[in-house]
């Protein structure tokens, strides 16, 4: 079975069952990842973690290189992406410790950040109306139901995750505007990594822990740091028991069409792609682009 990425807290490795830990640095075409890649086995399935903010949290959200966290994992032969990421809860059903398997993304971030690998000499134009692996919603979800019934913690599946850009929490009429909108939660990191995984032809998905209500809620309008990393580390520990399930039941092969997302996306003449391009590239682009 090919390796499946988890991306999210530097606590996330220590999967109860999870054996040979090992360390793995990579380099990319696009600069350095957010840190050393972590590789253990549980049981028969090879996992590869990556703290998207570093060990020690030491990277802002805007500041990720995101593109070099996804062609790290597409490299280490990755085919599938759970991210377990904080959020905000914009709706009152959404509370604190609850997790929401997102299906949809709304971004409003200020794209200063990389979001495609497709630039320099070479277009892509991928589908995206369904951004999230619609096989990995229903295993994260049938896991979190199974998982929940002794964590007393609970479940939704299906919600839109408005991506602001941080790093500084909503303002009270930003909050309310997103309420308007009809968004669900609010975070600051996914849709790079949902929009460069779609790229590489890799399932991405989120599994999503809220900490807090974002500041529109008449009893919660002070949104501190110490409430966010109290109710994180709770959810951490939770998430992994979610994922530990999942894992174990991963299907062999997938039948989504996260797989060959590419093949009618690339537009640009093969014969004007930059030899360096499809060098860089080969991994992601080698079976359509020679």
């Amino acid at each position: 079975m090919s390796r499946i990425g988890i991306i999210g807290g530097s606590g996330l490795y220590r999967i109860e069952g999870i054996k040979g830990v090992r360390k793995i640095s990579i380099t990319t075409p696009f600069g350095k990842p957010s840190d050393d890649f972590i590789i253990g086995k549980l049981e028969n399935i090879e996992v590869v973690f990556l703290p998207r903010h570093g060990i020690g949290h030491r990277i802002s959200p805007s500041e990720i290189n995101y593109r070099a966290n996804i062609y790290g994992m597409k490299k280490l032969g990755v085919e599938r992406i759970i991210s377990v990421t904080a959020c905000g809860s914009l709706k009152e059903k959404y509370k604190p410790l609850d997790f929401v398997v997102i299906d949809q993304f709304v971004d409003r971030t200020n794209h200063a950040r990389e979001m495609t690998f497709f630039d320099n000499g070479i277009v892509s134009h991928i589908s995206f109306a369904h951004p999230i692996c619609k096989e990995l919603i229903e295993l994260l979800y049938d896991a979190g139901c199974k998982v929940s019934k002794t964590l007393n913690v609970k479940i939704h599946k299906g919600g839109t995750y408005l991506n602001m850009e941080g790093p500084a929490f909503s303002t009270l009429a930003e909050s309310k505007l997103y309420r308007s909108w009809g968004m669900d939660v609010i975070g600051m990191t996914n849709m790079a990594e949902a929009k460069l995984s779609r790229e590489a032809e890799i399932c991405y998905s989120t599994l999503a822990a809220v900490t807090d209500f974002d500041c529109w809620h008449p009893e919660h309008e002070t949104i501190t740091i110490d409430m966010v990393i109290n109710n994180l580390k709770k959810n951490i520990e939770n998430a992994k028991k979610i994922l530990s399930y999942a894992i174990r039941k991963l299907p062999t092969d997938r039948t989504c069409d996260c797989k060959s997302a590419l093949k009618s996306a690339i537009v640009t003449d093969r014969k004007l792609i930059p030899a360096k391009v499809k060098k860089e590239l080969n991994i992601i682009i080698g079976k359509y682009v020679r």
